[in-house]
């Protein structure tokens, strides 16, 4: 039988889809319970590839023939080998070209909805690194907010588009990833923007984005309007677009909220976090739609594809979002944090422009799930 190679874009189609899939994962155990690829109709097998080198034989019992089948490990090499054995044993099999670090890089841009005057807005979703960033589009103009380090797949949809990059922002300083925002912008020409309070050891120049802070891209006039939201960081800034959309950063998730210790200051900021969740937001229209900079679950995405919802379902439904004493909130979000991000001190670093790792570097910085959040 043949052996197939699947893309990153390929695997990512199936997820948003909805589609079955059935994965055997070569990985060590370890690092499949922290962090494997996710889908609604997803199934799995998880034998180390060490265990394999005798034979196939006595996992193809466990092996459908009836659905697509995609043998994953770390960097492409031991499930291509895998996939290889299995082919030849009768088996029709693909294995995912670059493997866990192509699908950790990968993004997929999805509209999220219609703007004033034709006006358009793209979430650009990274399905392995659970990351959220955006694309506001009007005549001609762009603004990329919270843009990975990815810098090709913002500056080829603008140019796929037709339109000039004008604005870019980050709503914080992040911990988690490294942005390409900064990047971006020199490279384009625009203007970065990037909140103070996180700023006091940047090492690059900035436009200070504070609160009131409003661009309008294109003559259609959709307004970009900041609204100081502390509490994941100091800085930590949230949008309105169009008066329609509410960008969170990483402040409020469709299922949790933002987690307030990554700069070791969750003493300090859980009080901002409550300020933020419990006063700032509730003062906004339930009718925007919550836009996150991160998920974390694959339950979590829409049917189509978009991380969305309504303000006002959140206040119903988020559980961060209905603890009334304030003594348990700030006990739950500083005494249950979850696992910090991998290597987030010097991912910091590098946002401030500190430090510049090579490629590789930066990818093993990054590898594994987002760890943004409480929940």
């Amino acid at each position: 039988m043949s052996i197939l190679k699947w893309s990153a874009a390929q695997v990512a189609k199936k997820v948003i889809n909805n589609e079955e899939l059935f994965i055997l994962d070569v990985r060590n155990a370890d690092a499949f319970e922290d962090w494997k690829i996710d889908g609604h109709k997803f199934e799995y097998l998880n034998i180390p590839y060490f265990e394999l080198l005798d034979g196939v034989e006595d996992i193809l019992p466990k092996i459908p023939a009836d659905k697509d089948v995609l043998v994953v490990c770390a960097k492409e090499g031991s499930s291509m080998m895998v996939a290889e054995m299995l082919s030849e044993t009768g088996r029709t099999v693909a294995y995912l070209e670059g493997g866990m670090k192509t699908w950790s890089e990968y993004l997929e841009p999805i509209k999220v909805g219609d703007l004033a005057g034709g006006g358009e807005l793209y979430q650009f979703v990274r399905l392995g690194k659970g990351c959220l960033s955006y694309m506001v589009i009007s005549e001609g103009e762009a603004a990329i907010i919270d843009a990975v380090r990815f810098t090709d797949a913002f500056t080829s949809f603008a140019e796929d588009k037709n339109v000039k990059i004008k604005y870019v922002f980050d709503t914080h300083l992040h911990a988690d990833h490294i942005s390409g925002g900064r990047h971006i912008a020199a490279a384009a020409g625009a203007t970065y923007y990037l909140p103070p309070k996180d700023a006091e050891e940047v090492v690059f120049d900035y436009t200070p984005l504070i609160d009131g802070t409003t661009v309008q891209i294109g003559a259609s006039k959709i307004d970009v309007g900041a609204i100081y939201s502390p509490g994941h960081t100091i800085g930590s800034t949230s949008f309105v677009v169009d008066n329609k959309y509410l960008l969170t950063g990483d402040i409020l998730f469709i299922d949790s909220i933002g987690r307030p210790d990554l700069a070791g200051l969750a003493e300090d900021w859980v009080g901002d976090l409550r300020e933020t969740l419990y006063k700032r937001y509730r003062e906004l229209s339930d009718e925007l739609i919550v836009l996150p900079a991160h998920f974390m679950i694959i339950d979590e995405l829409n049917e189509d594809g978009t991380v969305a919802k309504r303000l006002g379902q959140l206040f119903a439904e988020n559980h961060g979002l209905n603890i009334e004493d304030e003594v348990n909130f700030r006990s739950i979000v500083t005494d249950n944090l979850p696992p910090q991000p991998n290597a987030y001190q010097e991912i910091r670093q590098v946002n401030m422009g500190k430090i510049t790792p090579a490629q590789d570097e930066q990818t093993e910085m990054e590898i594994g799930p987002n760890r943004c959040a409480v929940r």
